[in-house]
């Protein structure tokens, strides 16, 4: 078993990845235009979706890249890309990855979700919900993600 400094001091953690992930993550194109992307995310009442190239993962689009990279720039919405504005230095865990390093590596690189890729493919991506609803179902951070979206 592996222990992280969680948010009420030692949780133990000895699942892998694939079992505390979200599957099937929403999945855009780099070259798809932000607007098509804003609506995806508002269709699907999610905040972020991963960013690919061939197949394979090269990004992480988030709501707030939108608003920061995008919107605060007055960059032309319907003129600018995915690519343009998403985050291309990116972590990925493997699926048979431990989620405690999934916890470890948010903390390092002061992220909330880490996309979980199989021979480069997104194939899920696992967040601070997901390893607090795994955990302790009860906590106030778990009740907070298993809450439905506002619209």
């Amino acid at each position: 078993m592996v222990d992280w400094q969680g948010y009420n001091g030692r949780v133990s953690v000895a699942k892998r990845v694939a079992e505390v992930m979200t599957k099937d993550p929403v999945v855009v194109h780099l070259g798809v235009m932000l607007t098509e992307a804003a609506k995806i995310m508002r269709d699907h009442s999610i905040g972020d979706v991963l960013v690919t190239t061939n197949g394979h993962l090269c990004g992480v689009l988030t709501d707030r890249d939108i608003v920061v990279r995008a919107v605060a720039e007055n960059r032309d919405l319907r003129r600018t890309t995915v690519g343009d504005v998403c985050s291309a230095d990116i972590s990925a865990l493997e699926p048979d990855a431990d989620a405690a390093d999934a916890a470890k590596l948010m903390r390092a690189r002061a992220v909330r979700r880490v996309p979980v890729v199989d021979d480069g493919e997104p194939v899920g991506i696992v967040s601070i919900g997901d390893l607090a609803i795994d955990h302790d179902k009860e906590s106030l951070l778990s009740d907070i993600s298993k809450a439905p979206p506002n619209r």
